[in-house]
């Protein structure tokens, strides 16, 4: 998909378009090779930017070609996932391209909240293309106050596991628990990388950046800060609680197993007895026609397996 957005300087209304012209916004979402060859062509530009931006194994990271004065910013943003109907919070690179002092690209492999956020935002006059630094930044911001949205979402969704398996351990709930940690190791992983980006951006003056920008790309700094410390406090939760969960799990089994094995104990007094009984040997009172050698033999195991049951009680083997 490619869209154009242009900014009228007199009104400062962004609108879409359909033609190349300088100060425009061109954002491609998972594009076609027709796509990309027809924006490198007419913006002169190496392919190869476009295509980093399109790697879902990319890291974020700032490149610079002095040859065609093209700059290109990778960040990880977070997205949602469909997996086995479940949802899964994940990461994707998304590329901006600052063409010269003439475009602004932006390039990702599917649609994503923060590029949605700053196309709805352009009705609101908050969104003016020809400004490509202030475009940079806003992504910066946008996509630290995404993250912040997905961790507490991240949160939320533990704690309704968390009270699920308080009542009974599932393993869909345990796997559950799995993914939202694993989650937050790819979270905690790229807001690093975005961080990076973002100081480099705010120190190595690779963008022209007026005083109200650097105030804007340092609120994205803090705020990215931000996530990443809950990224990180969420993780440490949730890894204690789920090593807290497999050894209470553990331990159930071993009572579990306990149990079981009392039983069989208890059960194997009587067989033993009546196997012993109903052996092809003499026992004592075998020829008797009186029913009182069988209401012995039953009696004798009823008393023993109680005298079983009450020791293995004491050592706590029936809990």
């Amino acid at each position: 998909m490619l869209k154009m957005y242009k900014t009228d300087v007199e009104t400062n209304k962004t609108e879409e378009t359909k033609k190349f012209e300088k100060g425009n916004w061109i954002n491609m979402v998972a594009p076609t090779e027709e796509e990309i060859k027809k924006v490198c062509k007419k913006l002169k530009i190496d392919e190869a930017f476009i295509r980093y931006s399109l790697d879902y194994e990319e890291k974020a990271r700032i490149d610079y070609e002095e040859d065609d004065g093209t700059t290109l910013f990778i960040i990880d943003v977070p997205v949602i996932e469909k997996e086995d109907k479940e949802e899964v919070y994940s990461t994707m690179p998304l590329g901006m391209i600052v063409v010269r002092d003439d475009y602004f690209i932006t390039v990702s492999l599917k649609q994503n909240r923060v590029i949605t956020e700053l196309e709805k935002s352009k009705t609101k006059n908050t969104t003016i293309t020809y400004k490509k630094s202030r475009m940079i930044l806003q992504v910066f911001y946008k996509n630290a106050e995404l993250y912040l949205k997905y961790l507490k979402k991240i949160n939320k969704e533990t704690e309704i596991a968390e009270s699920v398996l308080k009542n009974s351990q599932k393993n869909k709930e345990l796997l559950k628990m799995l993914s939202l940690e694993k989650s937050l190791v790819y979270f905690t992983t790229s807001l690093k990388s975005n961080e990076v980006v973002m100081e480099k951006t705010l120190r190595g003056k690779i963008i022209k950046l007026y005083e109200e920008d650097e105030d804007i790309l340092e609120d994205a700094i803090i705020e990215n800060k931000q996530a990443i410390e809950m990224a990180k406090i969420y993780n440490d939760i949730l890894s204690g609680t789920m090593d807290a969960y497999a050894s209470i799990i553990s331990n159930n089994l071993n009572g579990v197993m306990k149990f079981l094995t009392s039983i069989t104990i208890i059960l194997a007094i009587p067989t033993m007895i009546a196997s012993y009984w109903g052996m092809n040997v003499k026992v004592p009172m075998q020829n008797m026609d009186s029913p009182w050698p069988f209401f012995s033999v039953v009696i004798l195991s009823i008393i023993l397996g109680v005298i079983a049951m009450i020791w293995l009680k004491k050592k706590d083997m029936l809990d």
